[in-house]
């Protein structure tokens, strides 16, 4: 894409994977509500190309989508416990802001990051451990109905929600990818679910990647890995964006160490 892509969230842990794996790949234009050292910036960049701001300031939103050609939102409160009060203001009215800014600019396509928690009460006691495991047929592949297990997930179902709207009133171009678990270097260690949604800092950025490059009209992906045991299906992130994974949790042991070759 020529046009700049307007990352929200850019200094949190998915940003910091994106940036850190295709930091080189587009002209970004960053946005977070804190200043962020050059530590954490791509190369090329420096505090001042950072736009420190709030996602639910609509004037401030308005002037960051100028000129934008796509929109990574990852901007939010991420923690799966966070109360009522903090997810409608920063993950539901901060993201409708996003969305509404996106459309009055022109802009082509909106990458939002949803969750595993949009869904995470499919894990139910029947299900579960078996579900985790690779002799387990049962999976979610982005075409059942959210079912949230706490309001975090609901912010992000709503999320989705403002994306199907966004793209059938104003015919803007919507992924919302539902992350699994991200981590550096290893999957999660001794968490037998966080191992089957496991998201690589690699898969993350190249998946992301593809959300901007790739064509589409309203998508919901996984963001995992093409891990063994998996209990998300991403055939969908695969035809749809052309999403290539490379890492496997199956190559770790539960413990998260490599695993010796044969």
């Amino acid at each position: 894409m020529d046009d700049p892509v307007l990352l929200t969230g850019a200094g949190g842990r998915v940003g910091q994977a994106i940036l850190s794996g295709i930091g080189d790949a587009h002209e970004w234009r960053l946005l977070d509500r804190e200043p962020l050292s050059s530590d954490r910036l791509p190369v090329g960049l420096d505090e001042g190309d950072v736009v420190v701001a709030d996602v639910t300031d609509d004037a401030a939103m308005a002037e960051a989508m100028a000129g934008v050609g796509a929109v990574v939102h990852l901007a939010g409160d991420p923690r799966p416990e966070a109360p009522w009060n903090s997810v409608l203001e920063n993950n539901i009215d901060g993201t409708q802001t996003v969305f509404e800014a996106a459309v009055e600019a022109g802009v082509e396509k909106v990458a939002f990051a949803s969750s595993n928690h949009a869904v995470s009460a499919y894990e139910t006691d029947a299900r579960t451990p078996e579900m985790y495991r690779t002799d387990d047929d049962y999976h979610l592949d982005g075409s059942e109905l959210p079912r949230p297990g706490n309001l975090y997930g609901v912010s992000k179902a709503a999320g989705e929600t403002l994306g199907r709207y966004y793209h059938d009133a104003a015919g803007l171009s919507v992924v919302c990818v539902r992350i699994g678990n991200l981590t550096e270097d290893h999957p999660p260690r001794n968490y037998e679910r966080g191992q089957a949604m496991w998201l690589s800092y690699r898969d993350c950025a190249h998946l992301f990647d593809r959300c901007i490059r790739a064509n589409y009209g309203y998508e919901i992906v996984y963001g995992i890995s093409d891990n063994e045991r998996k209990y998300y299906s991403i055939d969908r992130a695969k035809e749809a964006l052309g999403y290539e994974p490379k890492d496997d949790s199956a190559e770790y042991t539960l413990a998260g160490d490599p695993r010796e070759e044969s």
